[in-house]
Formats: structure tokens, C-alpha cells, sequence
């Protein structure tokens, strides 16, 4: 077994057949996500990753059945039945099945739920190589669900992956609407520089994620000068480190900005450190 689905009061084996062509989620794109991790017999801020799922259904108009708790008890259940240490990705999903009044409008009411858990080794290997994005930007509020982790966000992510793939990286740089560094791809970013941690500010046009808010505090508690600002592009070029965040590889360094290359650096491995020990604390029971 290497998927396990919770949906319609069961869990089911495999790749069930969820969706139907007339659901608004379908051709509509009324569906959001979350996305948290179990490995080595821990599930870090799993708890935070349920009550983030609400946020994001609420954001696109739902109004979930489940609560925060209820979601955090599957994840439990689910993760037990795979064997002891493995390596997942626990997503919880909520999606629209109606439309509502107008054209393309959500019937709140008519929304699903369903939590899913695979398996996703964390990544290996000495870091990423990354570029900075020209394909794409950072939408703002007004022009998409920034404050939901909404699968619609995500089609505009890939063509910026298919851009930095093209160009020989495995993940991109992307602005936000005023040419400032929000986040790559597909995760947070930091710099590090002259021993100081900086990472973008939340300005509506990224979620600040679980995994990088974790990962401030952390480093706080421990004493390392962290700064949340506006980050120019061309800091980049000079940074002593550059290192991300998220929920797919956790703290993972970056060894190529553009045509410069890098080495894991103390403050990335200090972050990382912190992480990883605090996971050990959130042992699954």
C-alpha cells in the first residue's frame, strides 16, 4: 500500500474515483489543499496544517463540516496504518461539488472533504539549484485566493517550474507585482548575510508557510538575528546563504543561484537542526 484515501465515512486503498464532470471543483477549479508531513514516527505542527485546511475552504467561499480537531484525528488514524517511520505526505483536501446563484458562483454548502496520505520520501541529495523566475509573478489579492492554499494558484506555479527545468534548475525565484522576492516555486525562501536570517515579509502575496514560520521561531528562540523585510532580487546575488522552507523537503539548501554557486552554510544547518530536532518532539500517539 502506498495511498490511503479517507472520503465518504471510509478509507479506500489506492486512487478512488472522486470527482464527476458536472462538479463546480472539476471544471471550475473550487478546490483547496494542505499539505503536512509524517516521518521517522513524528508529525510535525500537523495540528496547524488541519486548522490551516478551514482557513484556506472558508477563504473560497465553503463552509466545512469538519473541524480542525476532527481533520487532526484521521491524520492520526491514517498515519498509524502505514508501517512504523514511513515517510509520508498528509493532505487534506476540500472541494465544491455545486454552483451557487450566479454563472460560476460556489454553493458553500455543497462542499467535500477528503484526506489523503502517500508515500513521499524527503528529498536527498547535497541541495537545489535555482534561478530567478521571468515567466511568472506573484499574483496580488485582488486578482487571485492568495490568503488560501487553493489548487487554482498552483497551474501558474508549474509554468514558472517548467521555465527553470528548461533552464537547467530545479526550482525558481518568483516576484511578487512590484519586482520583490516572495518565495520560489514551491516553497519559502531565506538568505543569510553577515550572520543574519532574512526572509520576505508576508505582503498577501504568498502564504507565509507552516513549515517557515516554525522554522523563524525556532531560530529566534535560539538567538539568531532573523529579519522578515522586503528582499530586492539582487540581494540574491550576494548572499552568503539561501536556503528554503516547506512541507515537501523542510529545510533544504541551496547550492546554485543563477550561475553562482553555493555551500550549505552554518545558518542553514542550524535551521535545519532546530527543525528536525523540534519533530522529534511531535511524536505520533
Amino acid at each position: 500500500m502506498d495511498t490511503l484515501t479517507y472520503w465518504n465515512g471510509t478509507w479506500h486503498e489506492g486512487n478512488p474515483a472522486i470527482l464527476g464532470p458536472r462538479d463546480h471543483a472539476f471544471w471550475l477549479g473550487s478546490m483547496i489543499f494542505d499539505g503536512g508531513r509524517a516521518f521517522d514516527g513524528c508529525g510535525p505542527d500537523l495540528d496547524q496544517h488541519a486548522a490551516r485546511a478551514i482557513r484556506s475552504a472558508r477563504a473560497l467561499g465553503m463552509n466545512p463540516k469538519q473541524t480542525a480537531e476532527e481533520i487532526f484525528a484521521l491524520m492520526m488514524e491514517g498515519i498509524k496504518r502505514f508501517p512504523p517511520k514511513s515517510e509520508l505526505y498528509v493532505r487534506p483536501m476540500f472541494w465544491i461539488t455545486k454552483g451557487g446563484h450566479g454563472p460560476i458562483s460556489v454553493d458553500g454548502d455543497s462542499v467535500e472533504f477528503l484526506l489523503c496520505i502517500y508515500l513521499s520520501p524527503l528529498p536527498t541529495g547535497p541541495g537545489l539549484s535555482i534561478g530567478l523566475c521571468r515567466s511568472i509573478r506573484r499574483p496580488t489579492p485582488e486578482s487571485a485566493p492568495t490568503d488560501a492554499k487553493a489548487s487554482c494558484l498552483y497551474p501558474n506555479s508549474a509554468r514558472g517550474v517548467a521555465e527553470m527545468l528548461k533552464r537547467g534548475f530545479n526550482n525558481g525565484v518568483v516576484l511578487d507585482a512590484l519586482g520583490n522576492v516572495a518565495e520560489t516555486c514551491s516553497s519559502n525562501i531565506f538568505l543569510a548575510k553577515d550572520g543574519v536570517v532574512i526572509t520576505p515579509i508576508p505582503n498577501g502575496t504568498f502564504l507565509a508557510g507552516i513549515t517557515r514560520n516554525r522554522t523563524l521561531t525556532l531560530l529566534r528562540e535560539a538567538g539568531v538575528p532573523v529579519e522578515e523585510r522586503t528582499v530586492k532580487p539582487e540581494e540574491l546575488d550576494t548572499a552568503d546563504e539561501i536556503f528554503t522552507t516547506g512541507n515537501a523537503g523542510k529545510v533544504q539548501p541551496v547550492i546554485r543561484y543563477e550561475d553562482r554557486n553555493l555551500q550549505p552554510g552554518p545558518l542553514m544547518r542550524k535551521a535545519r537542526d532546530l527543525y528536525m530536532a523540534y519533530a522529534q518532539t511531535q511524536k505520533i500517539v
